[in-house]
């Protein structure tokens, strides 16, 4: 059963995930590289915090999305001005050099060789969550509470904005709006959410190490997005559902031993592929990124 609950575990992670780089890709229009990048950021600045200091949660949380979104608007300062490509390779630079960071910076993040030993999170700075019945209480309510955040933030009036830009940017600032500045906010709050799923991903797992946010991560999350449908709540959510599930119930299929991984990265690779060419606007979705 703690299988079970480790892979809901993981999926609330990816929710998270899927649903940040949504606010950026599926709303903004920034088809961005790097969320893996901001998710390591937290996880490693939320390491820290919970080693070195004994606070709250809610209070590690707030001081590593500031942080993390301080970041963020280093990276959207320069490249949200960038159209297209150009744009994409900006944020894959940023997301190959906080990598590279985090691998050969040994002194703070211990490079290759990992942190171990992560504290779990405290309740109130008093109740240190363990085991995975907790982690699976908070990844869920924390969840819940960042897709109801989110589909409200849709509607809102920062939402609307955000979908006009992606229609049409140029009548947007024919309107007087500063895209530049919507864009750069958008960047923030999903590096923000970003980093609240990379601290629950090192505490519940009480190690970190750079191979966890990579390149390859950041495809991960955006494959889950496309494949779920961009521009609302409903498709990050099952594209996080169809990424993370279907792999495992492969496991069950009942493949012979010694083909068994690669025949399961070859169905699953297929999956994507018909996902994409019957449904290119995702399995929820309602447009297809411009």
């Amino acid at each position: 059963m703690e299988y079970v609950f480790h892979i809901i575990i993981m999926l609330n992670i990816y929710v998270m995930l899927t649903l940040s780089a949504n606010l950026t890709i599926g709303m903004a229009n920034l088809l961005t590289m790097c969320q893996a990048a901001f998710y390591g950021i937290g996880a490693y600045i939320g390491t820290y915090f919970l080693m070195q200091f004994n606070l709250p949660f809610v209070v590690i949380v707030a001081l590593v999305m500031l942080l993390t979104g301080a970041f963020s608007f280093l990276v959207s300062y320069a490249s949200v001005r960038l159209k297209g490509d150009y744009f994409v390779i900006a944020t894959m630079g940023f997301q190959l050099i906080v990598y590279t960071i985090l691998y050969n910076w040994t002194d703070v993040t211990r490079g290759p060789y990992g942190i171990p030993g992560i504290p779990g999170i405290k309740l109130f700075g008093l109740f240190e969550l363990s085991g995975v019945y907790a982690y699976l209480i908070l990844s869920l309510v924390v969840m819940a509470i960042v897709v109801y955040l989110f589909h409200h933030l849709v509607s809102s009036p920062f939402g609307r904005v955000l979908n006009a830009i992606r229609a049409d940017e140029t009548m947007v600032q024919a309107m007087g709006r500063n895209t530049v500045l919507f864009k750069s906010w958008a960047f923030f709050l999903s590096a923000a959410v970003a980093s609240m799923a990379g601290i629950i991903y090192a505490s519940y797992v009480s190690y970190i190490d750079p191979t966890s946010f990579t390149l390859d991560e950041s495809i991960f999350i955006v494959s889950a997005l496309f494949i779920g449908g961009i521009g609302n709540t409903k498709g990050p959510v099952l594209g996080a559902l169809f990424v993370v599930l279907l792999p495992e119930l492969l496991r069950f299929v009942g493949l012979p031993d010694s083909i068994a991984a690669n025949l399961r990265q070859i169905i699953y690779g297929l999956a994507l592929i018909l996902v994409m060419y019957y449904r290119p606007q995702g399995l929820w979705g309602k447009t297809i990124l411009k």
